[in-house]
């Protein structure tokens, strides 16, 4: 049985091997927010506040955090394009998933998720092929190029949303 901390493996960066292989990571980010919507569209208030394992997180937590999640990359792309090398900001993800906003609504976070990763992808499309090799520097992950951000984030969206399609709901 695969670990249902990762039920579409551990992040694994592999370079891209060109032009539309990025793009494909991009197109990912741009569907993500609609197949977050269609996964959580017929789930119940006591479904969203299940956890997707013993011990993890709830749906409707999950939900928020690739919306708080996300925040943070568009940030972290801004920055990379426009400062040389800068240190991004970790934050501690579970005690953000444990705030009283966790348990809002389902509507704030996805409206969010459309209108950030429209913001996101437009971005990335506009953004110079060479501009990808720009670089962040994360104090827990070290150095990270765009290339690789990008990567982790189209599978991050991925993960969590393997968890909330994937999660026993009975």
């Amino acid at each position: 049985m695969p670990d249902p901390r990762y039920p579409i493996g551990p992040f694994q960066y592999i370079p891209f091997e060109n032009v539309s292989a990025r793009q494909a990571a991009i197109a990912e980010l741009r569907n993500l927010p609609a197949l977050v919507r269609q996964a959580v569209a017929n789930l119940t208030d006591a479904q969203l506040d299940t956890p997707y394992r013993t011990g993890g997180w709830t749906i409707r937590q999950l939900v928020h955090h690739i919306a708080d999640s996300h925040l943070n990359a568009y940030t972290r792309f801004r920055l990379a394009l426009t400062e040389d090398k800068p240190t991004i900001k970790p934050y501690d993800e579970v005690a953000w998933a444990n705030l009283p906003d966790s348990h809002l609504p389902l509507a704030p976070s996805l409206s969010l998720l459309d209108n950030l990763h429209h913001r996101l992808t437009v971005l990335l499309e506009l953004t110079p092929e060479a501009a990808f090799a720009r670089e962040v520097i994360h104090p827990d992950s070290g150095t990270l190029s765009l290339d690789k951000l990008l990567q982790l984030y189209a599978w991050h969206g991925r993960h969590h949303l393997a968890h909330i399609t994937h999660a026993p709901l009975g």
